[in-house]
């Protein structure tokens, strides 16, 4: 997908909400778990009640490797149903990876061709070469590690070198990269101080968004600083949306906590 296809979207829907697909058997609903696969069964129907709220879905891969073979399945069939049912929208796969680079190909390939989502997480660490392969896929998006929302991000991210913070770095570094205008960049949102920092090094740049809800991050903090000419964000909430309810009417449940979201977003869009 185009940048320029998000940012339709995004205008079409009056919200730049991404819900985090994180599933975890020990929390959905009791009655899913009589299915053959109670995973996708609870992605379906979350993806089915929420699909006209947001502009992304980010279903963060350990949670499906947890399970072995059944659940990488599982994710197979909800990017699928998602590709097939509502081309659309935005996907991501949030895997976090990166290495020597032939090993990132194989990365890119597994995400980007096989399972065919739209953009994948990826560790700055290894530095260009590990990242570059990523980049090379057309109208896919590689989002790169920036400033994280948990509280070991201080352990490195933070720290200065040379008087220049970390994350700078590396967000400076990137816009160096062969076909960096495929990047994008994960910052927490309980980061919300660092934001405006951040917007003078990457102004065009999306931003995806976590931390927002029962993390503690705040959507207005992070929309003050953080929003750009074409909204330039993606705010996901993954718990507070998905696990809103554990009963029957847990589909219905996360429709609201969605449309909560979205409506606050509507309004900010409107005075932006």
């Amino acid at each position: 997908m185009t940048t320029q296809a998000l940012i339709d979207q995004i205008k079409q829907k009056k919200s730049f909400l991404c819900i985090g697909l994180d599933v975890d058997l020990n929390k959905i609903p009791a009655h899913l778990l009589k299915t053959a696969d109670p995973i996708f069964e609870f992605n379906k129907a979350i993806i089915d009640a929420t699909h006209q709220l947001c502009v992304a879905y980010k279903p963060n891969t350990a949670f499906y490797e947890a399970y072995g073979i059944k659940g990488w399945k599982s994710l197979e069939k909800t990017i699928n149903y998602l590709n097939e049912k509502h081309p659309e929208i935005y996907t991501i796969a949030d895997a976090k990876r990166g290495d020597i680079g032939n090993t990132s190909s194989m990365y890119a390939k597994a995400f980007f061709e096989d399972l065919a989502f739209d953009s994948v997480t990826v560790a700055p660490y290894m530095g260009k070469d590990s990242i570059e392969p990523f980049l090379a896929f057309k109208d896919k998006h590689t989002i790169l590690l920036a400033l994280t929302s948990n509280e070991g991000a201080f352990d490195f991210q933070t720290k200065k070198i040379n008087g220049k913070e970390v994350y700078k770095e590396v967000l400076e570094t990137s816009k160096n990269w062969k076909n960096s205008e495929n990047l994008m960049y994960v910052v927490g949102a309980t980061k919300a101080e660092y934001f405006k920092e951040i917007r003078n090094i990457v102004p065009t740049s999306f931003l995806l968004v976590p931390g927002v809800g029962a993390q503690g991050g705040n959507l207005q903090d992070v929309c003050k600083y953080g929003l750009n000419d074409n909204v330039g964000l993606l705010i996901n909430s993954s718990r507070g949306i998905i696990y809103a309810s554990n009963g029957l009417d847990f589909a219905e449940k996360a429709a609201t906590k969605a449309k909560e979201l979205q409506n606050e977003m509507a309004e900010i869009l409107k005075k932006h």
